[in-house]
């Protein structure tokens, strides 16, 4: 029988990395900053474990193995198979992100046998002043932004604006980005690692190596069009607000003080909450619970259709499933 499923985070230590999802590791002591902790992840070498329950030790592509459908869904599993199509992360920028852009589908494909990234970034917290950059102020040549890049005055050409909690940003793939230091955010992705850097401040990283930028790689992807990344939404009590869909999933904003019910008989996905604020309990079976808390995140397999969300206090959450 299957159960909402939570997994144990697994902690990446980078040099930009910080001390808030610290409290995400077990160990007395932590060493070294945690840049990112992936909540739910099919990436080879880097497969999710379940922690709790009569599933606990199982891994996410062990199970999808054996509930195919039942666990993500008819259509998810024909396109996918055992491979889970979503990366989810907590980010936590005690430092400046370097600045990137990802390969799309095609490209990535092409020279990686692997799928690109699109991305969502939602500002779970952020301290005053922390900036995103994410693509141009105007359409701009490849030529142009290669001299600026050269001369290090691409403020000069590149959208940047000062983030507040609870913004929300869509990166499709191609789309050059990065984040300025102090700020936390949960970031869902197409299960994807390829990055290509563009700069990363000659910064050694933590096993004293330099992150060369991947100029000749990355030239050949970056969307040079005046880009539109920031999502506009309201965030009406006891409200699901839709805040992207697009091919590779859909995002929803939701906080709520009193018992949300879900159903979702006709949506053939998974769905994963992370929760961003609050406590609450999730009910499913008619009479089965389990408590998701500030930070947790947890993945609803496809087969339970009849869901029930009660706040132990006003919370809020993300709604992310494939429609």
């Amino acid at each position: 029988m299957l159960y909402p499923l939570k997994f144990k985070p697994i902690l990446k230590k980078i040099h930009w990395g910080g001390t808030r999802l610290a409290y995400k590791s077990k160990l007395t002591q932590q060493s070294g900053p945690i840049g990112e902790s992936w909540e739910i992840s099919g990436i080879q070498d880097n497969i999710s474990i379940v922690t709790e329950g009569i599933l606990a030790d199982n891994t996410l592509e062990e199970l999808t193995e054996v509930y195919m459908g039942d666990l993500v869904g008819d259509k998810v599993y024909e396109k996918f198979g055992i491979e889970f199509p979503l990366l989810i992360k907590f980010i936590d920028a005690h430092d400046c992100l370097p600045l990137q852009v990802h390969p799309d589908d095609t490209t990535a494909k092409e020279r990686h046998r692997a799928y690109g990234k699109t991305k969502l970034w939602y500002i779970a917290d952020a301290e005053p002043q922390t900036e995103i950059t994410a693509g141009f102020k105007k359409n701009c040549e490849q030529t142009e932004f290669l001299q600026h890049l050269t001369h290090h005055t691409l403020s000069e050409i590149l959208y940047t604006e000062t983030v507040s909690k609870g913004d929300c940003f869509f990166l499709p793939s191609k789309t050059i980005h990065s984040l300025s230091k102090g700020c936390l955010v949960a970031e869902i992705q197409e299960t994807s690692d390829i990055t290509y850097y563009l700069d990363d401040y000659n910064r050694q990283t933590l096993e004293g190596e330099i992150l060369y930028p991947d100029i000749e790689l990355a030239k050949d992807v970056i969307d040079f069009s005046k880009s539109e990344t920031c999502i506009k939404y309201h965030r009406h009590a006891n409200h699901t607000e839709e805040l992207v869909k697009c091919p590779w999933f859909t995002v929803n904003y939701l906080k709520f003080d009193k018992e949300i019910e879900k159903d979702y008989i006709n949506l053939d996905s998974f769905v994963i909450y992370m929760c961003l604020e609050g406590i609450f309990r999730i009910v499913y079976n008619v009479d089965q619970s389990v408590t998701v808390n500030k930070g947790e995140t947890i993945l609803i397999p496809a087969c339970l259709k009849d869901i029930f969300l009660i706040p132990q206090k006003e919370s809020e959450i993300l709604e992310i499933y494939i429609a």
